[in-house]
């Protein structure tokens, strides 16, 4: 019997079949069911709604007070649209995917890939990134990224399944970087995600005018396999539209070999994203969880389950 048939997955099980079901309604009904979520969950999710409002406050002080309320609750409504077209990603074929995402700047990623230009897509954690991942592996290049073990071994197999059903090659975060080093340099297009909480082993560079715990990993992979360094932001269209995916110019100059100044440069282009889409940036997150020393800590200590 194979293991994940156990009885103990059934429920996880479940749950990945409501959300395969639910990627295959209409895009636009999905929007306005995504919405719905959303507002329950801005009401329920007390302690993400506390991280984000504290997120805003620091990142966005010129709004006031009543905007970034405004804003926080858009937020939510975009998190469910991502929440439930998940198993669009999971499931959606490459035709519907054409349909849906519309790709901007193609030729900025082509070009390279084309001339066997090493590539690493720097993609910040807009909400939007799982459809966004899911049709850049089906309607540019299957490409490769980096992946976290998920707990839940369903949703483990699940995930990983889906990311990488047109081809795309995996590559476990704490596993050989070597091997993610030769893929680069083969010409494979790297998703590269580096804009969450680098933890103790992290550089303090400003985040939005806050010295954040940056993974400093960008400008030593780019000057090890000579690649260029995309930035592309994938952002839900409004009404149920589908998804528009945008290719920047490569960074100039990068790397620099100063890696603080490389993990500086990274987080001024993501800001520069951040204002024009603040709604769709994944504001629940702790981004400045870890602090200089001597700094307080910036959120309340999590409550245990």
């Amino acid at each position: 019997m194979h293991p994940l048939s156990h009885p103990r997955h059934w429920p996880s099980w479940a749950a990945a079949g409501l959300v395969y079901a639910l990627g295959r309604l209409p895009f636009p009904l999905l929007w306005a069911l995504g919405h719905g979520l959303g507002r329950i969950g801005y009401l329920l999710a007390t302690e993400r709604r506390h991280v984000a409002e504290r997120n805003l406050a620091l990142c966005l002080p010129q709004l006031t007070e009543p905007a970034r309320r405004r804003l926080l609750r858009r937020h939510f409504g975009w998190l469910g649209v991502a929440a439930l077209s998940q198993g669009v990603g999971w499931g959606a074929s490459r035709a519907r995917l054409r349909r849906l995402v519309r790709i901007r700047h193609l030729e900025r990623i082509n070009d390279c890939i084309a001339a066997g230009q090493p590539v690493i897509v720097l993609v910040p954690h807009f909400i939007g990134l799982e459809l966004g991942g899911a049709a850049f592996t089906a309607l540019v290049d299957a490409g490769a990224y980096m992946y976290q073990k998920i707990r839940n071994p369903v949703m483990e197999w699940q995930v990983k399944r889906a990311r990488t059903r047109f081809g795309s090659v995996s590559i476990e975060r704490h596993g050989d970087l070597r091997s993610m080093l030769r893929v680069i340099k083969a010409g494979t297009p790297f998703f590269y995600l580096p804009d969450q909480d680098g933890g103790r082993r992290g550089i303090f560079v400003p985040f939005c005018g806050v010295a954040a715990s940056t993974v400093p990993m960008l400008g030593r992979f780019a000057a090890l396999t000579g690649a260029v360094v995309i930035l592309t932001i994938p952002r839900f269209l409004p009404w149920g539209r589908g998804l528009e995916l945008t290719f920047d110019p490569p960074l100039e100059p990068f790397p620099s070999g100063d890696p603080a100044a490389d993990a500086a440069q990274m987080n001024r282009v993501i800001e520069a994203r951040i204002q024009t889409m603040p709604e769709q940036y994944f504001w629940v997150h702790r981004r400045f969880k870890t602090r200089p020393p001597g700094e307080p800590a910036i959120y309340p200590p999590k409550r245990r389950r």
